[in-house]
């Protein structure tokens, strides 16, 4: 080793000149990347979500590929969602009905009200939760591998494209299913309910099974979110693989990403469609 290999970069003087650190960015420049980076993303997803209705109408058509992943997505997560929407349903029911004794101990409105949640909003948002953790993972891992596998690349090398394969199969299939298994969910749920105020408040089936409080904004606000849901889910989890890259390294990564995005939507739009079912049918 020569000497000029011990001299230290930095030294000033001696006719080496001294290295200069890049400043750090600042607060206000990270958080301007993030806010750029959330848009670059949500043109993204737009403009996949456009492009996927657009290949609904004029996409080419096989109903094989639609029912396969109709089974992927509902028939793989009926198991899943009805021991969740079985617990969830004890739990509403029993905590409900402890805080409704230390008040007033009269449980004839415990059925009705926890109904009205249910239809409106629990159902279609905590089963929908569920399965963006299950289908989404699954959808952005499926075609992540194909991505990182260069299979994505061999389509577009054939004029085909992968929204038209992949995505737009896998977003009817979501439509439908998680509207079929958002009712199957609240039906558990309200069975699991049923048999918990029988149970422990001793509330008669019938007195429970009390539909007086849902009316038809609770209905509809309830359908919007299945087709909402149903819809951002594989967007989400197919934009995040349609992403990947960085081998298995990134195949784990879009899952990660599919899971936390799609979560985080059926959040917000729970608020946005609940915020506009107020205004548009009360209370």
């Amino acid at each position: 080793m020569t000497t000029q290999e011990h001299e230290p970069l930095s030294m000033t003087g001696g006719g080496v000149e001294a290295s200069e650190e890049e400043p750090s960015p600042s607060l206000v420049e990270l958080i301007g990347a993030e806010v750029v980076g959330l848009v670059r993303v949500g043109f993204e997803l737009y403009s996949l979500f456009v492009r996927t209705l657009y290949y609904c109408v004029r996409g080419r058509r096989e109903p094989g590929a639609v029912m396969r992943q109709m089974f992927e997505i509902g028939n793989r997560s009926v198991f899943f969602l009805t021991v969740v929407m079985g617990f969830i349903g004890m739990i509403l029911v029993l905590q409900g009905g402890l805080q409704v004794k230390r008040i007033l101990p009269d449980f004839s409105r415990v059925g009705a009200t926890f109904l009205d949640m249910l239809v409106r909003d629990l159902a279609a948002s905590i089963g929908s939760l569920m399965l963006a953790t299950r289908v989404g993972a699954g959808i952005a891992a499926e075609i992540g591998s194909m991505v990182v596998t260069e299979q994505i690349d061999a389509l577009r090398m054939s004029a085909a494209d992968p929204i038209d394969y992949l995505i737009k199969p896998r977003f009817i299939a979501s439509l439908v299913m998680t509207t079929c298994l958002v009712v199957w969910s609240a039906a558990v749920a309200t069975l699991t309910g049923m048999l918990t105020a029988y149970v422990t408040f001793d509330v008669n089936p019938r007195t429970f099974f009390n539909l007086v409080m849902v009316n038809e904004g609770d209905l509809i606000t309830g359908l919007a979110k299945c087709l909402a849901y149903g819809a951002a889910i594989p967007i989400i989890a197919g934009h995040s693989g349609l992403m990947t890259h960085g081998g298995s390294e990134g195949v784990g990564w879009a899952t990660t990403r599919a899971v936390i995005n799609g979560s985080l939507a059926v959040i917000l739009l729970d608020l946005v469609i609940s915020t506009a079912g107020y205004l548009v049918f009360g209370p």
